[in-house]
């Protein structure tokens, strides 16, 4: 079966009972010429013993799909996921995984494929309605459907679906996805957007899919499967009871002590003590005893925010953790800042570098490059944790792509500031919101470096509490905060406008009212932020840094390029080694030289310029002389340009023989007499010689 809609300037279909139909849930969905297919399965026998939701989600492309062989050695897709496929697998799980219950303990897996990509639709969005679209017709008790949709900002309006044309104009980009009643995340990025306009955005995406969830739903109601029944939670009730009640007063007081560590450690030490008291008395009910501590904390943290307005460190529900910056921490480092706000702290580091510094990604749409990065790390020790050190991972790739949207919008652009520019963010404390003290130590290091941007920016993290109809925002939360609350907001910017955006909830939704508070706070908190961080340093630095590249730019007469360039690059890669810099040369005539000090690009320079000038009539030039013929001798007087010499210019007295004056290599002196036409040059010892010369 098959059923369609508009949707933006398209038609989408989704297509179910074609492909891969031993899946529980399988569609191929297709706008213009992309196509994926999206396939939702679980198994039949429940995992025990957790207390977790078992959903994977993969996103993958396929280079069939734009009909390329990938470039890789192996010439096959290999098994590491791209960075493109691993922030579309993030953010179609995210939505997807607050509507499926908790108690759901049978593995689940949802894979969505890129088989057929055209160069006008990214699939990504298509990718997360299939995924919603397997799950709304498998045997899965999803509570969706979902869909999402990009809304753009291009030449001052609003555009849903956006083609990939017209987001490489755009101001402003976010990812929304929603329910039949609610926003369930947003992502994206904007050029200092105004928070009016971000929720314009938001709502205009929401209002957008209705089309994409009706669709799922009548095809779900002629060919959906019976859900399967939510594992029912057998719990003793009473001891749960008796827990919260005997042990409400000793967890208030581990709850709110002030640092993480000694907090965890003090709330650890109660739950190992309800169970030395209690496994005795309730030996067929362990299980229940960490359940019950673990909802007893939950309780009183949002007790204490619901009815007191009060949190477990003691601020009040919009005050910023004290914040302490620091630069120029690394001496050998382009860039550096350390940012402390409370227990959670950045390290950033800024590295310049030449465009042959710059990303190089083989993707689906072709081999692109990146002239900014940041990297993010989470080592174990910033939680007081022992892991095993590995490749980055989802968390970690998400939370640099994050913090480098919310910078890239405030870089200079790269015609007058032609660096390539990495970030990496060192996570050294961890408790709450390390993505935007990553937003923080970045600016702050990049000003240091002397990248000069546009404005400083700074992010916070906003949390939600709703019970009934009580709803509380909290700005700037604490890894419990986020742990137990309904919401992680993250909204960065600068003090004129929002530069990228992040919201993930655990509810079903929220409203516009909501989100029209969250930034609206969130606003206050990014000031208060900024404020603190001009105290270190307000502006970028008017000088790079001694260790980094110097960079030149001189304009070359475009026909001149191959006189720079040389037979198989021989005379750029010989300047390159004379000089110790790289030189790059577009087509245009720019050409930017990288050098690690004043004087070698000062050399660069020159040498380019000898090789790119052209003769001038009446100028002297120190020429060396290539080849003797009976007439005279030709002098080489510019890289790879030559003139002739007559034997009666030769000397102030009369030569007979041209080889009793000069011979070859020897360097003197000629002046330029003249050019013809056909460009061949006359030149003069005499005349030089007539004049003192040598």
């Amino acid at each position: 079966m098959k059923v369609e809609t508009k949707f933006g300037d398209s038609k989408v279909t989704i297509e179910t009972g074609r492909l891969a139909k031993q899946a529980s849930g399988s569609v191929i969905v297709t706008m213009g010429e992309t196509m994926i297919l999206a396939t939702a399965q679980a198994s039949q026998e429940k995992r025990e013993g957790i207390d977790f939701l078992p959903l994977t989600v993969d996103y993958q492309e396929r280079f069939y799909s734009v009909g390329r062989i990938p470039g890789n050695f192996f010439r096959r897709e290999i098994g590491r996921p791209s960075e493109k496929e691993t922030l579309t697998s993030r953010f179609i799980d995210r939505p997807c995984r607050p509507l499926i219950a908790k108690s759901w303990s049978y593995e689940t897996q949802v894979i969505a494929q890129a088989l057929s990509v055209d160069d006008k639709y990214d699939p990504d969005l298509l990718a997360m309605l299939g995924a919603s679209a397997a799950l709304t017709l498998s045997d899965i008790p999803f509570n969706g459907p979902i869909a999402g949709v990009r809304v753009a900002r291009v030449d001052g309006s609003l555009v849903v679906a956006p083609t990939q044309a017209q987001l490489e104009t755009a101001d402003l980009i976010l990812i929304v996805a929603a329910s039949l009643d609610a926003v369930v995340m947003v992502e994206g990025g904007a050029k200092e957007a105004k928070e009016e306009d971000i929720l314009e955005a938001i709502f205009l995406g929401q209002k957008a899919v209705a089309p994409l969830l009706d669709i799922q739903l009548k095809l779900a109601k002629e060919c959906g499967l019976a859900k399967r029944e939510i594992p029912e939670v057998i719990r003793n009730e009473e001891l749960i009871a008796k827990v919260k009640a005997d042990y409400q007063a000793d967890m208030l007081t581990a709850l709110t002590t002030k640092e993480k560590q000694a907090r965890q450690k003090s709330v650890h030490d109660l739950g190992a003590r309800v169970k030395l008291e209690l496994t005795e008395a309730y030996p067929e009910n362990t299980a229940d005893l960490s359940v019950a501590v673990h909802e007893l904390e939950g309780e009183i943290l949002r007790g204490l925010i619901l009815e007191k307005k009060q949190r477990i460190d003691g601020r009040s529900l919009t005050d910023v953790r004290p914040i302490q910056c620091e630069v120029g921490y690394l001496p050998r480092a382009h860039g550096s800042a350390i940012f402390t706000r409370g227990e959670t702290q950045s390290l950033g580091v800024a590295t310049l570098g030449t465009s042959y510094d710059d990303q190089r990604l083989d993707t689906v749409i072709g081999d692109t490059s990146k002239a900014f990065m940041l990297h993010y790390n989470f080592p174990p020790y910033c939680t007081g944790e022992v892991k095993r050190l590995g490749a980055p991972g989802r968390r970690e790739i998400g939370h640099g792509a994050l913090a480098e949207r919310a910078l890239r919008a405030v870089l200079p652009p790269h015609d007058s500031f032609p660096y390539t520019i990495r970030v990496v963010s060192e996570i050294l404390e961890s408790n709450g919101s390390s993505s935007m003290a990553t937003v923080c130590s970045g600016s702050l290091a990049l000003m240091d470096a002397g990248v000069p941007i546009k404005a400083p920016v700074a992010g916070v993290a906003m949390g939600l509490v709703v019970e009934g109809d009580q709803v509380v925002i909290l700005t700037d939360i604490l890894g419990d905060e986020d742990h137990l609350g309904d919401m992680d907001f993250k909204v960065a910017g600068t003090k004129d406008g929002v530069t990228a955006v992040q919201m993930d909830i655990k509810i079903s939704g929220v409203t516009r009212e909501i989100m029209t508070k969250a930034l609206a706070q969130a606003k206050d908190g990014r000031l208060k932020v900024l404020q603190a961080m001009a105290k270190t340093l307000k502006a970028s630095r008017t000088e790079i840094s001694p260790y980094a590249p110097k960079t030149t730019i001189i304009e070359i007469n475009p026909e001149k390029i191959k006189d720079v360039i040389g037979p198989g690059g021989k005379i750029i890669k010989a300047i390159q080694a004379e000089t110790d810099t790289r030189l790059e040369v577009e087509d245009s005539g720019k050409v930017t030289i990288y050098a690690p000090t004043q004087e070698k690009a000062q050399a660069a320079v020159d040498a380019v310029r000898r090789h790119t000038q052209s003769p001038e009539v009446d100028k002297i030039y120190s020429g060396r002389v290539v080849k003797v013929v009976d007439f005279g001798a030709f002098v080489e007087i510019l890289p790879g340009t030559d003139g002739l010499v007559h034997i009666s210019q030769l000397s102030t007295e009369r030569v007979q023989h041209v080889s009793d004056v000069v011979k070859e290599g020897d360097v003197f002196d000629v002046k330029v007499l003249g050019i013809d036409k056909a460009g061949k040059i006359r030149l003069s010892r005499r005349a030089v010689l007539e004049d003192g010369g040598r």
